[in-house]
């Protein structure tokens, strides 16, 4: 793992390319899909056709997400698809049937063990069933039984989508494994995840700007936007903070308070002498004035929260000492 995180930190640097222009195009599909931000999906999509891709894979790539990200977005994709596919390749099935011949469970139930690298069964799937043959029917049965596209390839998909999706990290660490077991590299996996999560993509609020203003108070590289424009009428400035993985800024405190409400990825809020909180989308932390308090990224996911200054008018900030590396990986054991 830490190897992973050391590729990263290089990948988001810009110094590694781990993946194939063609394979960073489709996670960039797969990305758009799961996001159901389909404005950029038109680009993607037409980037990804001047990369290789036929239509025949793209559209195998954007079915096969239905299992991960619901009908809607994947039906979404497929119509942007639709828009921006050769006119020849429109009213093409490709091929028929949609799916293998033969007996889809057991076939899945095969699929699925070759693809993990062990048989799938536990108490959880003692207890629904259900679930169990739909995924290894379905899924792995009908849909990688296909070949439009091989397992490393669907790894790479399915990968980039759970890590746009975020909050799914039990999936998105099984998929890691597999995509690995399939021969996806350490290396490749960590720029599906610099690819796929940026600065731009983590929260519906503009990242703005790297925040060079307070860039010496910051472990790592973050980004700061202002929001409200009328902040002497009322009073309130708001501005969005984003942090890539691992960064957080020092210990600090405000003589007016300030509240935080996190609106992407996961993050963390530590109060001095107290234990961190975890923030995802929908948390709110209160801070009163003069709490020493340090607040960021996870070691492994982005973390975008808007910062409302209270009472803007007296408010000063005072910067003390870093977060060092061993309080930080304390205080995010998850």
């Amino acid at each position: 793992m830490k190897r992973l995180l050391f590729t990263i930190t290089l990948l988001i640097g810009g110094t590694v390319m781990a993946l194939t222009e063609k394979e960073r195009t489709l996670c960039d599909v797969a990305a758009c899909t799961a996001r159901g931000d389909l404005r950029r999906l038109e680009g993607a999509c037409a980037m990804a056709y001047g990369a290789g891709w036929t239509t025949k894979e793209l559209k195998d790539a954007a079915t096969q997400l239905y299992a991960y990200c619901g009908f809607p977005r994947a039906l979404n994709a497929l119509g942007v698809l639709y828009k921006v596919a050769p006119g020849a390749d429109k009213g093409k099935a490709d091929y028929n049937p949609s799916r293998p011949d033969g007996d889809s469970l057991a076939r899945g139930t095969a699929n699925q063990t070759k693809l993990c690298g062990h048989e799938v069964t536990g108490p959880f799937f003692d207890w629904c069933p259900a679930i169990g043959d739909y995924l290894r029917a379905h899924l792995f049965g009908d849909i990688f039984g296909r070949d439009a596209l091989d397992w490393r390839t669907r790894e790479i998909v399915t990968v980039a989508a759970l890590a746009a999706i975020g909050n799914v990290k039990p999936q998105l660490g099984a998929h890691i494994g597999i995509a690995k077991h399939n021969g996806v590299t350490d290396a490749e996996i960590a720029e599906i995840l610099a690819v796929v999560c940026t600065e731009d993509t983590v929260s519906p609020f503009r990242a703005g700007t790297p925040n060079t203003r307070y860039r010496q108070y910051f472990s790592g590289r973050s980004w700061l936007a202002a929001l409200t424009k009328n902040e002497k009428e009322t009073g309130v400035p708001i501005h969005n903070v984003t942090f890539e993985p691992g960064c957080r800024n020092n210990w600090h405190a405000h003589t007016g308070g300030q509240i935080l409400v996190c609106v992407g990825g996961e993050g963390w809020y530590q109060a001095r002498g107290e234990k961190a909180v975890k923030m995802v989308p929908g948390s709110v932390v209160e801070i009163p004035a003069n709490v020493e308090h340090w607040h960021g990224a996870g070691p492994k996911t982005w973390f975008s929260h808007l910062a409302v200054e209270c009472h803007p008018d007296t408010n000063k900030n005072t910067w003390l000492e870093p977060v060092s590396d061993a309080d930080y990986a304390e205080a995010t054991k998850d």
